[in-house]
């Protein structure tokens, strides 16, 4: 045979193979290219050069008997910091690190590189020779198989569903491992794959992994646990070995030598303790709430600052949500005219001295949002074989909630919403409001503090006017944690509340899907079971453009507000945070706002 022969033999067998027609790559994105090329050498949000040393300490309200993040037991009452999206992953890491400068970037960590297929039909990671656990042993393709093994038949959602998308999950090499996807996965499950934190194998024992544990776990992120006191406190350490330290997705990061997290019963017992210098920063979110606390004498000397932030992402979407799983809440007539009732103007002017905007959209000031975005023709496309189920108010980008005179009894928008409620066969008899079958008309408002009782009271009295009986009732967060795992519950208030960003992904299907309405515990509070929002989930996880992605979250986005399944309140575009003069963060704030992680302790 001719040398031709065997040349085009060979091409043809390496064009066969997915593997080599991929190329190792330092990041990838969920669309486009990632943001940062190869050989950066730092987050742009990360000063390389801050000094490490001194100590921390952060202040939560809760308490804690777990140190294992991965486990349904103790899942409210895990210990912070183990994986943290707030002070960082101090033990437990991903294969790849996101940038927050960018709406989903990811970057090497315990993988320095990876392929993937443009189909995104499988990836392949190929894990960083230096990456080490903390007792010294090297990260290995066998821990990741470890990993995703032990979370299927022993951990929590959503690490148990992982495999549900999984094909084939097999090593490649020495230091590689492939994950190639079933019919199930999605453009995005590949990053969530890559932000998917792993465990060494040799370290945990799998039939007593679902236990809890307050033993110090190995990882092989900064930190080691150093010292625990069960309920108040644990304290971890720079671990001096630390593998990662040099790693560009890493460089300025975990510059505390010691974090230690303290647990208070309630806010006020950890306000007191930060002005007395205990906790080291204070997140206040209400901004009449921060004048208020401000007032100390460390805060008058100077001894503690106050800094404001700005952040490109959408708000955290707050207000009443309903469990549409009852009768009484299964009409979305009837939830269009409990929406109109909610006095944002009132509570505006005489709660949060106009210090707040109305939250409008699930992704208010982004170009995600439908408001002023009249639909293009994707977006007409993909809501086509759902005819009349967004109102053209919402379809051209008009729509806007009611507007009151501020005067907590706006006549105007009381007989509008009675109106809505009366061509549902609803009346009023002798002052109070019967449905249908001639019951009363009544709900209750679960409330886990004293800010949700004030709003859920001014709720109360705006529907009381037209004769709708509504109760409330406080609960400690336990409570309300559990009364949401079995959706017993007719309106939530604040716990009901979603992050929101540039890049959502398949926590939406977790929040809005038909199947997570359906599954106990899940975050599909709402019990939301819509053919069109599952479309709309599924065009923008398919999305392969930008143009694409755009239009089908602008779609979710009128399903959502056409469907009226939450009442939106307020929202502060600001991020507020005071802390003890002796901490330094970097001049650049990234798209999702400060970073604790990338702060540090002044010298000296």
């Amino acid at each position: 045979m001719s040398r031709s022969f065997y040349w085009l033999t060979a091409a043809l067998l390496l064009a066969s193979s997915p593997s080599a027609l991929a190329e190792p790559k330092h990041g990838i994105a969920m669309q486009d290219e990632p943001k940062l090329p190869a050989g950066f050498t730092h987050f742009p949000y990360a000063n390389p050069d801050a000094p490490k040393g001194g100590n921390i300490t952060y202040c939560v309200v809760g308490s804690f008997d777990n140190l294992n993040p991965f486990i349904i037991k103790s899942l409210r009452t895990t210990a912070r910091g183990m994986i943290d999206t707030i002070y960082g992953n101090l033990v437990f890491e991903p294969l790849m690190q996101r940038n927050f400068d960018e709406p989903f970037g990811l970057y090497g960590l315990l993988a320095d590189s990876v392929d993937m297929d443009p189909e995104r039909k499988w990836i392949e990671f190929h894990i960083d020779p230096k990456a080490k656990w903390s007792d010294g042993q090297p990260v290995t393709p066998e821990d990741v198989l470890f990993t995703y093994d032990v979370f299927t038949e022993k951990g929590r959602p959503p690490y148990s569903d992982r495999m549900k998308r999984v094909e084939k999950l097999e090593k490649t090499g020495e230091r590689s491992v492939r994950f190639t996807f079933n019919e199930l996965s999605d453009r995005e499950f590949p990053l969530i794959i890559a932000m998917t934190p792993i465990i060494p194998k040799h370290a945990f024992d799998k039939d007593t992994f679902d236990r809890t544990t307050l033993k110090p776990l190995i990882g092989s992120g900064p930190y080691t646990v150093d010292k625990v006191v069960p309920g108040q406190r644990i304290i971890f350490k720079r671990n001096p070995d630390y593998w990662g330290k040099d790693t560009p997705s890493k460089r300025g990061f975990d510059n505390f030598d010691r974090i230690t997290i303290e647990y208070f019963l309630n806010s006020n017992a950890q306000l007191e303790a930060f002005k007395k210098g205990i906790c080291a920063v204070n997140m206040e979110t209400d901004p009449v709430k921060r004048e208020r606390d401000m007032d100390f004498p460390a805060f008058k000397r100077g001894e503690v600052v106050a800094e404001t932030f700005k952040s490109g992402i959408p708000p955290v979407v707050t207000g009443f949500l309903f469990n549409t799983r009852l009768p009484k809440f299964a009409n979305v007539e009837v939830r269009h005219a409990l929406g109109m009732l909610y006095d944002f103007e009132w509570a505006n002017k005489n709660l949060f001295n106009n210090r707040y905007a109305r939250l409008k959209s699930f992704w208010q000031d982004s170009e995600l949002s439908a408001l002023g975005h009249p639909a293009g023709d994707k977006e007409k496309e993909l809501l086509a074989p759902y005819p009349g189920r967004v109102p053209a108010d919402v379809m051209d980008g008009t729509w806007l909630p009611p507007v009151t005179d501020g005067s907590g009894q706006d006549r105007k928008v009381l007989k509008t919403a009675f109106e809505i409620l009366k061509g549902q066969g609803y009346h009023i008899e002798n002052g109070q409001m019967l449905d249908p079958q001639g019951e009363p008309f009544a709900f209750e408002i679960l409330t886990s503090s004293q800010d949700e009782e004030r709003l859920a009271s001014l709720y109360q009295r705006t529907l009381g006017k037209i004769g709708i009986a509504v109760s409330i009732r406080s609960l400690d967060g336990d409570q309300i944690q559990s009364r949401k795992q079995r959706y017993d519950f007719d309106v939530l208030i604040g716990a009901s509340g979603f992050n929101n960003s540039l890049s959502p992904g398949i926590e939406q299907r977790f929040r809005w899907g038909s199947e997570a309405a359906k599954v106990d515990g899940s975050f599909n509070l709402a019990g939301v079971a819509e053919p069109a929002v599952d479309s709309a989930i599924n065009a923008m996880l398919n999305a392969r453009t930008k143009e694409d992605f755009v239009a089908a979250v602008r779609v979710l986005d009128r399903l959502l507000i056409s469907g009226n399944y939450m009442v939106p309140m307020q929202y502060n575009p600001d991020q507020w945070v005071a802390y003890w003069k002796y901490l330094e963060h970097p001049k650049v704030t990234p798209l999702f706002g400060y970073q604790l992680p990338v702060w540090w302790r002044k010298p000296n």
